[in-house]
């Protein structure tokens, strides 16, 4: 009972410090500026300020509401002290990947560089900055409100913690590099973190082969990210009403700072604008206004470069340029682990650093760090603050040209751009933070040659670090030195319609002649994804009238939702036909079993699909047989091939066969029929119970992507999802305005007891589309409990 008393004690004291600090962080935002926050069904926000940064002020208060724990947890990682409060062994996300929480923050404290985050900071506009002021005092206004009088108001997961503190601006800026970052050094922040001299005498050996190197470097996912999304634009040709129709469908976590947040944001005369945000945004990324509809897709450009040193014989740490002796600085860094005894101890580790960034090292992929050579890393999007700038002019725009003249200034970090306006016009741009460097470049200051293979085979750009001619371009006309310009990206404004799915420029729509591109940007004439090619066969369907959706060949939102969420499996549509026949005639009683599920199955991945997830299992082993397709890529039909399964070769059929009884033995043994529906083994699990989905994965093409990241295949309990389709968005326009329907799978909480965690994956497993409420009086007709009045302190 004292033990209890104790630590009550204790909490009470901790709280109440928390909240004097939080008092103590004086706020820089104009006083007395009043801020409405109204909601709406299952609690989307809409936020009214006369400013910008009471604006963010609001944003960022809503958003505790819903995310406080998160943002607070989130909060730690920027700091790099997620060993002291949570143990060095544990493992959390860094961006898109999952590391031990040691090397989280030996990272974070490497890279992350206050001073030059402030410097970078004072670049951007009036509006920008006064958004990130308002962010960081309406957050901590949460804080406080929810932390006074010794008690905690806060939700379980983070109540009376210690780790709970406030925002400060220099961590609000360092949220923001980390979101830039996510797709380019911080997706090697281990390669980072493990990178040291060798020992004297050490030898690399020989590189490993090509392929052996491709698959050590695929946990960094550089060809094919885990983030992906849809994105349609149709114009005035091809819709019902002769307006602009757009479906935004990003494919992100369901768990973690990159989940998409609702909001509404009115600034009276000046902005009005709603849709979702990742991170602590306090615009809306992807979304609408009054004109144009907007969404992203992530895009094949690169990020960042490897540099390949030169190292002066005898001394490892330092590497020649241009005939010269440049040394590496050793960046050291501290940081503090909580120890089995829960004693907090100071640990240090050294970062080495470059001219063009840290030195990495991924042994298994040939890129050691050995007495000759070693390999250091460039990132396009550190110190990448003008992002706030670009979605700030997209969420003002008044049309697609508006977006184009925005698009230039060089922000967007690694995402296409995909738009249609209420004139008609559609907008197609994979105008991001990629560096300057063309084929030419390429070619000239190739690296040795094991490591100039790794961009054919891997997607890893590695140049001559011994040149300063290597370096980045710096094309007069960019607006930021060393990066592409505008005028040299892939850039289409059209009336018919644009798409993308995560491949490159050149299929967005095939009747676009594109000019030759930097390989940087992306490929032509490669193998395109089977959802790409899913999502060109749907469209040319409903143009066609073939897909029977409507008598009409045109686009309207009814038809996009029901393009989306038929499910159709491409992968089946292009192989069951070819493969029935063979596995009628096999020779054991469990393939029959499963040829007969498969058989049966109707080939899309509706709830109701019986043997979807069959398919899955076998398609997953049979994908990659040698020799499976009978028609192999064809750049003049890159639509429609590779297609057909080789048959007649007896090695191809034995191997599929293998795999269906594999897949058999996998289903079985998960506990679960062959011709199980689909909404019994793809679930979602809630505090109301598991909840079955629609959806399938990449590699089957199904538009309406769901997966289960850290499991492959199918386990008992079955495969529960948690990344794939999230702020799901389709929008036209009236004689008013937008018209928008959207939902949001799980909906506006992070925190497990919200009334708002999951509510709309009801919507989205019943396929119901809820309008989005956009004008005043909509929004004051479908308010949900009372208008909540900030002034801003």
């Amino acid at each position: 009972m004292k033990t209890t008393t104790a630590r009550n004690a204790i909490a009470v004291i901790l709280i109440s410090a928390i909240a004097a600090i939080i008092a103590g962080c004086a706020t820089t935002a104009e006083p007395g500026k009043e801020v409405r926050i109204q909601r709406t069904a299952h609690g989307v926000a809409h936020i009214e300020a006369p400013d910008y940064e009471s604006l963010a002020y609001g944003v960022a208060y809503a958003h505790a509401e819903d995310n406080v724990c998160q943002t607070a947890n989130h909060l730690v990682t920027i700091r790099g002290e997620r060993s002291r409060f949570f143990g060095a062994e544990r493992q959390a996300l860094l961006g898109l990947r999952v590391l031990p929480n040691q090397q989280i923050d030996i990272f974070v404290r490497a890279h992350m560089d206050d001073a030059a985050l402030a410097e970078a900071q004072n670049t951007v506009s009036r509006e920008a900055r006064a958004l990130a002021r308002g962010y960081v005092d309406g957050y901590n206004r949460y804080l406080r409100e929810h932390m006074n009088d010794g008690s905690s108001g806060l939700p379980a997961a983070c109540a009376g913690k210690p780790w709970v503190r406030p925002m400060t601006a220099a961590d609000y800026l360092r949220l923001q590099e980390l979101t830039m970052v996510q797709l380019g050094v911080a997706l090697m922040a281990d390669a980072v973190v493990t990178a040291s001299p060798p020992v004297a005498g050490e030898s690399a050996g020989e590189p490993p082969a090509l392929p052996d190197a491709a698959a050590a470097l695929e946990r960094f996912q550089f060809d094919r990210p885990a983030f992906g999304s849809n994105g349609w634009a149709f114009g005035s040709e091809v819709t019902a009403n002769g307006r602009g129709v757009l479906l935004g469908n990003p494919h992100f976590p369901w768990a973690g700072v990159n989940r998409f947040w609702q909001m509404h944001l009115t600034i009276p005369g000046r902005l009005d604008v709603m849709g979702g945000a990742i991170g602590h945004s306090a615009v809306v990324q992807i979304g609408f206004n009054k004109d144009v509809a907007w969404t992203h897709t992530v895009s094949t450009g690169q990020r960042f470069t490897l540099h390949e040193l030169q190292l002066v014989e005898g001394d490892p740490t330092r590497y020649v340029l241009d005939g010269e002796s440049v040394p590496m600085s050793a960046r050291n860094v501290s940081y503090e682990v909580r120890n089995d005894e829960s004693e907090v101890v100071r640990k240090d580790h050294t970062i080495w650093m470059t001219q063009f960034g840290p030195v990495i090292e991924v042994p298994r992929a040939g890129l050691s760090w050995d007495g000759t050579h070693a390999y250091a890393l460039k990132d396009a999007n550190t110190l990448n603050l003008r992002a706030m700038e670009i979605w700030l002019g997209f969420n003002r725009a008044e049309s697609v040209e508006d977006m184009h003249a925005t698009l230039g200034e060089l922000g967007v970090p690694w995402v296409n751009t995909m738009a249609a306006d209420r004139n008609g016009e559609v907008l197609y741009a994979d105008v991001s933070v990629v560096p300057d460097i063309d084929a030419e470049h390429l070619r000239r200051c190739a690296p040795s040659g094991h490591a100039a293979g790794l961009f054919k085979a891997a997607g890893l750009v590695v140049l001559d670090g011994s040149r300063s001619e290597c370096d980045w371009g710096r094309d007069e006309d960019s607006p930021v030195p060393g990066l592409l310009p505008i005028e040299r990206m892939p850039v289409a404004v059209r009336r018919d319609w644009v798409q993308n799915s995560n491949d490159s420029f050149w299929l967005s729509n095939p009747d676009i002649a594109w000019p030759e591109f930097s390989p940087m940007i992306g490929a032509v004439d490669e193998e395109q994804s089977l959802r790409t090619r899913a999502g060109l066969y749907e469209i040319g369907q409903r143009l066609s009238a073939s897909d029977r959706l409507a008598e009409h060949r045109k686009v309207d939102l009814a038809e996009l939702q029901a393009m989306l969420f038929r499910n159709r499996n491409h992968a089946a549509y292009l192989v069951l036909d070819d493969f029935l026949p063979v596995c009628e005639r096999a020779p054991t009683e469990d393939s029959r079993d499963g040829c007969a599920a498969l058989a049966a199955w109707d080939r899309r991945n509706n709830l109701g699909s019986r043997g979807a997830h069959l398919f899955r299992e076998w398609w997953r082993a049979a994908e990659v047989i040698e020799g499976l397709w009978r028609e192999p890529f064809d750049p003049a039909d890159p639509a429609n091939t590779p297609a057909g399964l080789n048959t007649e070769d007896a090695i191809v059929r034995s191997e599929l066969l293998s795999a269906l009884e594999s897949a058999v033995a996998t289903v079985r043994a998960a506990g679960f029929a062959l011709d199980a529906p689909l909404g019994e083994v793809q679930i979602k699990k809630t505090r109301n119970g598991d909840v079955g989905l629609h959806g399938g994965t990449e590699m089957e093409g199904v538009l309406n992507k769901v997966e289960t990241i850290g499991t492959d295949t199918l386990e008992p309990g079955g495969y529960e999802i948690n990344f794939g389709s999230s702020y799901i968005q389709t929008v036209t326009f009236d004689e008013r305005g937008p018209v928008a329907q959207a939902i949001m799978t799980y909906g506006q909480s992070s925190q497990a007891d919200s009334p708002f965690a999951f509510d709309q994956l009801p919507l989205y497993t019943d396929k119901k589309w809820p309008v989005l409420p956009f004008h005043a009086d909509d929004v004051t007709r479908e308010r949900v409990g009372d208008v909540l009045h900030l002034t801003t302190n």
